[in-house]
């Protein structure tokens, strides 16, 4: 789901006092706007060593670009919507951001070896930082899925009855999809690889291709516009 959603009292010309906070959404953006930046400025200090290694940092922004631009499509139409003065509301969006802003540090642990240790050293240090990250990007789908349940409960009455079921089925399929994350902490998901990669990281691209093939096929499922 995603996309920018108008107040629900529009069509009446007033404002939704549910509506966030404007500095809650400057601060959110400014932490999702600072991480985007800081995976860049860690690629920047690292000089590669040759061309597959130019190769293997733009990869690895285009992935941390693309995980931090997927959550802010999705947090920004939740908070569009939901209330943000209760106070299980307002801790959940402290550790959201507080994950969010720990994405480049992991994520640069993993892709961006330190050249002056030994292999097995690298090796452990980057079996570390892709667990703490599966980890973290576990916690980001929770708290989404979190958001979700809350705009799907009709007693909340924060978003029209024919839209309900759009929620709840965002709640699930994040809920999987947390649950799949945690479950590559595991060792074995290091261990195992495919062409010399551990399977660990190709399974940090299932949330991206959930999401992303699904508003290619089915943008209405992805997607919440009131009218």
């Amino acid at each position: 789901m995603s996309s920018s959603v108008p107040s629900s009292d529009a069509g009446k010309g007033q404002p939704d006092p549910r509506r966030p906070r404007p500095r809650i959404e400057t601060l959110a953006d400014l932490i999702f706007g600072l991480s985007l930046s800081i995976g860049s400025l860690a690629l920047l200090t690292s000089a590669p060593e040759n061309s597959a290694e130019i190769n293997n940092h733009i990869l690895a922004f285009i992935f941390t670009f693309l995980i931090l631009i997927t959550a802010w499509l999705i947090y920004t139409t939740y908070m569009s919507v939901l209330p943000i003065e209760t106070r299980a509301v307002t801790f959940l969006n402290i550790i959201l951001l507080l994950s969010v802003a720990l994405i480049p540090y992991l994520l640069n642990a993993v892709e961006v070896p330190n050249s002056g240790i030994t292999s097995n050293k690298v090796q452990e240090i980057q079996d570390y930082s892709s667990q703490l990250f599966a980890i973290d990007l576990s916690g980001i789908l929770l708290i989404l899925a979190a958001f979700a349940h809350v705009l799907s409960i009709e007693e909340n009455r924060l978003v029209p009855q024919e839209t309900i079921r759009l929620f709840k089925n965002g709640r699930n399929r994040m809920a999987i999809l947390a649950a799949l994350m945690a479950v590559t902490i595991a060792p074995q998901f290091w261990e195992l690889r495919l062409y010399d990669v551990p399977l660990r990281l190709y399974m940090w691209y299932i949330p991206l291709v959930s999401y992303w093939v699904g508003r290619a096929l089915r943008p209405e499922t992805r997607t919440y516009r009131l009218v």
